[in-house]
């Protein structure tokens, strides 16, 4: 049995969002683009592979991940590319993206041989946050206004509208595309592909994938463009564990206990989005299941259990793929989780640990 905390990659878990996209991909016409900001983890990308297009990425590093370990496309996008890194994206890239119509300008001429894109901020999305909602007042993500973009249209060949935030609505979805091509249909249709983004809950349960099908079909009809998705959450979503240990328990007017990870530094957007993490429960015994850092509020969430917790026991933190690993840190110096696997004939294999030595390297 593998010593805690480790990140639990399972793929039968995983394969269910693998062949809904591979559905969505036959049947719609859009291609999809695994978005390494969520997910970065090589180990599966094999997998992945055999049922996605290939990456997009929002830095250098992501840009030449995907490329080295991921068969397929590679996007290239970033909020802003500086002068000593173009040439690296662009040599590992297929399509390279520009935030700004001053990026695309500023770096047309290295960049003429190769196939350009825009963002686009369509003004509208559906985040709850607005520590993450694109459309944000005086959002820096993406031109706004037609008439910025339109001088600029024949520099480019597509564009990336990223507006969607764990959008599980296809209504929603459906009537803020109309939106889009509403007010952007004219320049749209000069374009030869479209990307929309990721943050389309399309693997989640009950959701209407031909409805999604045929309106993204419909799409790329009307306006002759090649459609791309770039699902992050939505391709990893219930697929993976944190895996962890009861090191102690104590009663300070609630029943607590004390476990070998952290939420600040394995599981850091809960914290950010003051969210409960996710846990299997049975029975009728309430417990709070903290982090063993320093931080006052490391505490993972509430849970309850059809037994007394006690030191050693092994709890499973459920939903633990997305926006984890690329985020993990060595806040307090505690024990980075390791990765690990669980194949589809059920083996386990450890895939990467990380030891004192990561942690010296991480700083000077």
């Amino acid at each position: 049995m593998l010593q805690t905390p480790y990140y639990l990659i399972d793929k039968s878990r995983l394969l269910p969002n693998m062949e809904k996209i591979a559905w969505l991909r036959e049947n719609s016409g859009a291609k999809a683009l695994l978005a390494l900001k969520c997910f970065a983890t090589w180990s599966v990308f094999d997998f992945m592979s055999d049922y996605m297009d290939g990456t997009t990425s929002s830095s250098l590093y992501e840009v030449k991940l995907g490329r080295e370990k991921f068969p397929g496309e590679t996007h290239a996008y970033s909020v802003a590319w500086a002068d000593h890194e173009i040439d690296e994206v662009l040599a590992n890239s297929d399509k390279v993206i520009f935030n700004t119509a001053a990026q695309l300008q500023r770096f047309e001429g290295v960049s003429r041989d190769h196939t350009r894109g825009l963002r686009v901020n369509p003004g509208v999305s559906t985040s709850d946050f607005d520590l993450a909602d694109p459309a944000r007042p005086f959002s820096r993500l993406g031109e706004h206004d037609p008439e910025d973009i339109a001088p600029v249209a024949d520099l480019i060949s597509g564009f990336m509208f990223h507006n969607n935030c764990e959008n599980a609505d296809f209504d929603r979805f459906d009537a803020m595309l109309g939106a889009i091509e509403q007010r952007f249909g004219h320049l749209i249709r000069k374009m030869d592909w479209i990307s929309l983004g990721g943050g389309i809950h399309f693997t989640g349960a009950d959701y209407p994938l031909h409805r999604l099908a045929e309106r993204l079909r419909r799409f790329a009809g009307e306006n002759e463009v090649q459609v791309y998705l770039e699902p992050g959450e939505a391709a990893i979503t219930g697929s993976t564990t944190l895996e962890v240990s009861v090191l102690d328990t104590l009663f300070n007017g609630k029943n607590l206990a004390i476990v070998d990870s952290s939420i600040e530094a394995h599981m850091l957007d809960l914290l950010i989005y003051r969210e409960s993490a996710k846990m299997a429960e049975s029975g009728d015994q309430n417990w709070m299941i903290c982090g063993k850092s320093c931080l006052a509020g490391d505490i993972f969430g509430e849970f309850r259990f059809d037994r007394t917790l006690k030191p050693g026991d092994r709890l499973s933190i459920e939903d633990a793929a997305g926006y984890t690993m690329v985020k993990k840190n060595w806040f307090n110096g505690v024990q980075m989780p390791a990765i690990a696997i669980r194949e589809l004939d059920g083996t386990e294999r450890l895939v990467r640990d990380f030891d004192y030595g990561d942690f010296v390297s991480a700083l000077s």
